[in-house]
């Protein structure tokens, strides 16, 4: 933001000079880039953060120099005579774009006299509009003609982007704020051609655009040495909007440039009668009688609550409740009532960024000064811990790293085309966006996989063939409802080329180092994208906490990938909630353990989760562990729908040390049960 002094002094009387003056306002917050002097005037080059919209003008710098040094700034106060005819008798305004164009104001100007602008305010605008070149020269600002060098001079005053259509070179005398046709072009006032879509707002006439909403005016009804009548626009634009449509035409303003910052809703008005004001002094005409305004009742800003040892706590200084309540009403702040240290302040519109306690207090302490704040004051710091929810992410890399599986990153919106290949959780149709949030991309994906999918596909095309890949994300899921809210679901999803048996230990070996009390079952399903019989529920204590299968072929084979991928997803938050951080204390027994093992006959269809429940049942507690160990089919001995299951059980008690006899009658009473509840045989 160019800054010259002379200009400046306007408004206020500048107490220091310009060094000085530069330094004090980098330390509020306001840095100095440069220093220059064009054509005798010293310029400052401050730059202004995202934020801080309302120092884009002088009126705003003046401001906060007023501020600082508890000087009274002198802001005009535009008089305008309305003389003409009523203004709804000359002009229509229709906003259809409400979403982009909150605010949208109209004054109409007849009879004016287009010319040459006055030197004192060609010399203004060429104090602020010049860039350096290369070479080192300066490209000064070309002054146009005093209508539009009057729209230029209030934008560079208050910050307000204004913009003055040819009122005979409107169709119909209306003005229609609207979304852009798709496929729709206009050629503007840099007699360029541009393509426009319907996610960028237009200003149109009755049938053809005249000017990108907040970006540049139309050479359609730009004004020349013919214009006679005059239609001023003053508006407040989404930032949202203008931030998309500069960077999709690659055409960026000082107009965009402020939108995108954010405009003082009020001010829009001020900034109308401004420049109607300035336009009638140098090129005369009659102002028509009112203003069209799309959206006059203003709501004010909310109060934030301010507490004094909230101020004292952070910025460790003491300052007095009149203290605070001074800088903070210098700043346009309304104070409103005061109850136990703790003041209400309504933010002026200007200061958009004044939202939460935080933002009070970092504006008293720019205003006070950071460099009156020691460096030894005491401020109270309390030891933070990490969260449970971060202990348990952190224990779930920890797993999936070590099993040498790598993280990934990949976008929330994917096209409609990925989203339907793999879809475990729901077949309701997917969430999506009014406007693509990357290229044709609009979809908020129902699961992971997929993405990692093609995380998987990119890593093999180009020769890293092995790239096992994990992520921790959120899901959209439509609710079964159409009336209810969809589900956000923060879920963990896994993609390998290992077979199916390793990912399930490695998602057994998970839950057990996330302390789960329950054991991982499983309980087949079908599900789109994985093979047939292919996919399993993922259970614990009878809730359904994720899904695990092998991706299907015709799958695999549109991302082209040429080798099985097995992949699971679970929900990370139902799946915390059976699990135990913090280790619990276990017995330890001092007494030795006996170790047998035993080799089972079963029908094919016994799982061996069936065969733990049941050898865990029948023993109880001198039950230490039970491990399996191998399986094996010998369809000649056994029978074709017969295998042998081999397991180790390890016996001890607590109180004593368990004699052979202990043991035998143990293990008879496991034989035992298999039989009666398996049909189990043991082989010898």
């Amino acid at each position: 933001m160019l800054v010259s002094l002379k200009w400046l002094a306007h408004y206020i009387d500048l107490p220091v000079g310009h060094q000085e003056l530069t330094q004090r306002l980098s330390l509020s917050g306001l840095n100095h880039e440069s220093t220059d002097e064009i054509d005798g005037q010293i310029v400052i080059d401050l730059e202004v953060t995202s934020n801080r919209g309302d120092c884009l003008g002088h009126l705003g710098v003046a401001r906060e120099i007023g501020v600082l040094y508890g000087l009274e700034t002198r802001f005009p106060e535009p008089a305008i005579q309305e003389a003409g005819p009523p203004i709804a008798d000359l002009l229509k305004v229709d906003n259809r774009f409400v979403e982009a164009c909150p605010r949208y104001t109209a004054r109409v100007i007849q009879g004016v006299k287009v010319g040459p602008s006055p030197d004192w305010l060609v010399e203004a605008l060429q104090s602020v509009f010049w860039k350096r070149k290369l070479d080192g020269s300066i490209e000064r600002y070309q002054s146009i003609n005093n209508v539009v060098d009057a729209t230029n001079y209030v934008l560079m005053e208050c910050g307000q982007p204004l913009h003055a259509f040819d009122y005979q070179k409107l169709n119909n005398r209306e003005i229609v704020v609207r979304p852009a046709g798709d496929g729709e072009t206009m050629q503007a006032i840099d007699h360029k051609e541009y393509l426009l879509d319907p996610a960028m707002c237009v200003i149109a006439d009755a049938t053809d655009p005249s000017a990108i909403a907040g970006v540049m005016g139309g050479a359609k009804s730009e004004v020349s040495e013919s214009t006679t009548d005059l239609v001023i626009e003053s508006a407040v634009f989404t930032p949202l909007s203008i931030r998309r449509t500069a960077r999709k035409l690659k055409l960026h303003s000082p107009s965009s440039y402020r939108f995108e910052r954010k405009v003082d809703p009020v001010g829009v008005e001020w900034a109308s009668r401004r420049v109607c004001e300035m336009i009638v002094e140098l090129a005369g005409g009659t102002i028509a009688s009112g203003m069209i305004d799309t959206a006059p009742n203003l709501v004010s800003s909310p109060p934030v609550i301010l507490r004094v040892s909230q101020l004292e706590r952070i910025l460790g200084i003491q300052l007095s409740q009149q203290e605070i309540t001074r800088i903070l009403e210098s700043l346009g702040c309304q104070s409103g009532e005061s109850n136990d240290g703790a003041t209400a302040f309504t933010p002026p519109s200007w200061r958009h960024d004044l939202t939460r306690e935080a933002d009070l207090i970092e504006e008293v302490a720019r205003i006070h000064g950071y460099d009156k704040i020691p460096d030894d004051s005491p401020i109270p710091v309390a030891p933070s811990a990490k969260r449970p929810f971060d202990t348990a992410l952190s224990r779930v890399r920890q797993v999936l790293t070590a099993s040498g599986i790598s993280e990934a990153m990949t976008p929330s919106v994917v096209t409609e085309k990925i989203d339907q290949t793999v879809s475990p959780w729901t077949d309701k149709p997917a969430l999506t966006t009014k406007v693509a949030m990357l290229k044709g991309a609009k979809t908020l994906r129902r699961s992971m996989i997929p993405s990692l999918l093609e995380g998987r596909a990119k890593n093999w095309a180009s020769a890293s063939l092995h790239a096992d890949l994990f992520e921790i994300a959120h899901l959209y899921l439509p609710s079964d409802s159409d009336d209810a809210l969809p589900t956000e679901q923060y879920s963990l999803a896994m993609i390998t080329g290992q077979d199916y048996f390793c990912l399930k230990g490695i998602l057994e070996t998970l839950c057990a180092r996330l302390g789960s009390q329950v054991a991982l079952d499983v309980s087949p399903v079908d599900r789109a994208g994985f093979a047939k019989r292919g996919c399993v529920e993922l259970l614990l204590a009878d809730e359904v906490v994720g899904y695990l299968g092998i991706i299907d072929k015709k799958v695999l084979k549109s991302w082209k990938l040429n080798e099985p991928v097995c992949a699971a997803e679970l929900s990370l938050d139902a799946l915390l909630q059976h699990t135990t951080l913090v280790p619990q204390q276990k017995a330890v027994s001092m007494f030795p353990s006996v170790q047998r093992d035993l080799n089972f006959v079963v029908g094919e269809q016994v799982a061996w989760r069936e065969m733990e429940r049941v050898v865990r049942s029948s023993v109880g507690e001198s039950l230490a562990s039970v491990t399996y160990r191998e399986t094996y089919r010998d369809a000649q001995k056994d029978g074709s729908d017969r295998k042998r299951v081999l397991l180790t059980v390890e016996l001890q008690r607590h109180d004593e040390t368990l004699s052979g006899e202990q043991a035998d009658s143990l293990v008879g009473e496991l034989i035992q049960a298999c039989q009666k509840e398996l049909a189990a045989e043991l082989l010898s």
